[in-house]
């Protein structure tokens, strides 16, 4: 059994209340077509689930030459300091062909950030010690790829469809 090491903190970004007898951690990257995918699965588990359930999201970008991941997570981030994480986080996976620098000011353009306020974070990595921090959390996890989730701080390490992860939130006592 592999244990968060990072517990959840208010660095966290968060859906759900903070008092959620569950909390699922997912460690994803914005390149990761799975993590596509593990979006969606996300919010069926939460409707189906029939009991409050905290998701946090951090991020583990993508570590080869050519990946915009740890570019998208700076912009997920400074769209979080204008209180626009979450509308950024399902942009950018909704949209990972257009991860690069004129992709990243438009998706703030259309979810209606402050764009030059988001240029600047973006220009001086005001947010890159942020992500690698999360990054480096889940590797102190035994985080290896993407997407990777912990229930109630233990890794789960069975598939992630739904029907897998809600038979996974029910065993967990939550």
């Amino acid at each position: 059994m592999i244990k968060l090491t990072v517990p959840v903190n208010t660095n966290d970004h968060s859906l759900g209340p903070e008092d959620a007898p569950t909390t699922i951690v997912e460690y994803g990257s914005y390149d990761c077509p799975h993590c596509k995918q593990a979006m969606v699965t996300l919010g069926i588990v939460r409707k189906q689930f029939g009991r409050p359930t905290r998701l946090i999201y951090r991020h583990f970008p993508t570590q080869t030459p050519n990946s915009q991941s740890q570019r998208a997570a700076e912009a997920a981030e400074a769209a979080g300091k204008q209180g626009k994480f979450w509308e950024m986080h399902v942009h950018l996976l909704e949209h990972q062909h257009a991860l690069d620098d004129a992709g990243l000011m438009a998706s703030a353009a259309l979810i209606g950030l402050d764009t030059a306020r988001f240029a600047t974070d973006i220009e001086t990595g005001a947010n890159a010690e942020c992500v690698r921090s999360q990054f480096l959390s889940g590797r102190e996890s035994g985080v290896r790829s993407t997407p990777t989730f912990f229930i109630d701080g233990i890794r789960h390490d069975g598939d992630w469809d739904a029907e897998t992860l809600l038979e996974a939130l029910r065993a967990s006592g939550g």
